[in-house]
């Protein structure tokens, strides 16, 4: 199997996939006098990276935006919720988080083919690796505890406060979301894997308890953040697909995967610190990490680590699968997505190992 560049790979765009296309006139037509400034003509590229909704840069003679659309064709229930996604960066917006301007929403098909709405673009840096290749020490270690002060951020706001009490039940994370990808997976299944059978009848019955509920990213990585071009800070986070209110220390430590995920050959999977001299590059360890977190939240994952692993790896073996069966129904979003086949097995390995840490037999 060829391995992936994931930095050359995933960067910039290209041009749009025929399954996926947006008429530009039409748009243009719509967006003209609902977005302040807004003037063609208009031209869409779409970008590389991302597998679940497809992601568009618009460009205008004097400004960029971004639009993100559900996919066409058959979905998971509940997937692609692009409203959410932008009831949710608007409410961060709000509070001046770093998240890109969010413009407007539709749910009219006719205007792209599907809903979608429409950002402004955040111009930096993003890394699809995280040990930052063509970095250096000290800028890492800066733009890590960037990082950890965005999340740390996040969850100490008050959902509440922040008109967001309704965007989820909150109480239950875990178990609810154990549940949803269980059937998720079942529902995109190709093959049997018997680390997943394990993990579904082991997960519910071995749920961390919950400390408190705020909101969750819920796909919190560095290739989901945006760097500034001049200074090693988070201006933008990405990617709110799977928000909503939950277990704070179930989102951070899906955050840590990063620090145990299994290499893949291709390197379609989520990048991995696996076997890297992390003191060398200027990265904390895991340790380092979570103390920085838990000192800035007063929140500790510690006691509960390993069965919050077993899950978030789980989770993410299932999302994949999730992929896997839209290669299945054609309608995949990204040139790699059956490369992500490959990395299943590992993930649940690696779930199932951690199960075993916190007692599985």
């Amino acid at each position: 199997m060829t391995a992936i560049d994931r930095q050359a790979s995933f960067s910039g765009t290209k041009e749009v996939s025929p399954a996926l296309a947006v008429e530009a006139d039409r748009l243009s037509t719509y967006l003209k006098g609902r977005i302040e400034g807004f003037a063609g003509p208009l031209t869409i590229r779409q970008f590389r990276g991302g597998q679940s909704n497809p992601t568009y840069l618009l460009e205008t003679p004097t400004r960029r935006y971004v639009l993100r659309r559900k996919p066409p064709g058959k979905l998971l229930p509940s997937a692609h919720a692009v409203d959410r996604e932008f009831r949710i960066i608007s409410a961060l917006w709000r509070q001046g988080f770093p998240v890109p301007e969010p413009f407007l929403y539709c749910d009219d098909d006719s205007i792209a083919g599907t809903a979608f709405y429409v950002m402004g673009f955040a111009d930096g840096r993003l890394f699809w690796n995280p040990d930052m290749p063509g970095s250096n020490p000290s800028e890492r270690a800066a733009v890590y505890e960037s990082m950890n002060a965005t999340l740390a951020r996040l969850h100490a706001f008050d959902p509440a406060a922040i008109g967001l009490a309704d965007f989820g039940r909150g109480e239950g994370y875990v178990a609810r979301q154990v549940d949803r990808w269980s059937k998720q997976y079942r529902a995109s299944e190709t093959e049997r894997i018997e680390d997943m059978d394990r993990l579904i009848a082991w997960l519910p019955h071995n749920v961390p308890p919950q400390q408190a509920v705020r909101v969750v990213h819920g796909d919190y990585r560095l290739d989901n953040t945006i760097v500034a071009h001049d200074a090693p800070t988070i201006i933008a986070v990405l990617d709110w697909e799977l928000s909503t209110l939950g277990d704070p220390l179930a989102d951070f430590s899906y955050h840590l995967m990063q620090w145990h995920m299994p290499h893949s050959e291709s390197r379609a999977g989520t990048g991995s610190l696996v076997g890297l001299d992390l003191k060398a590059l200027g990265l904390p360890s895991m340790s380092d990490y979570v103390g920085l977190y838990v000192m800035r939240t007063g929140l500790d994952p510690r006691p509960h680590l390993p069965a919050y692993l077993a899950y978030n790896f789980f989770r993410i073996a299932a999302i994949l699968q999730g992929i896997i069966g839209r290669v299945r129904d054609g309608t995949a979003t990204s040139d790699h997505a059956p490369a992500k086949a490959a990395m299943i097995r590992p993930l649940a390995a690696t779930a199932w190992r951690f199960a075993q840490e916190a007692g599985a037999t």
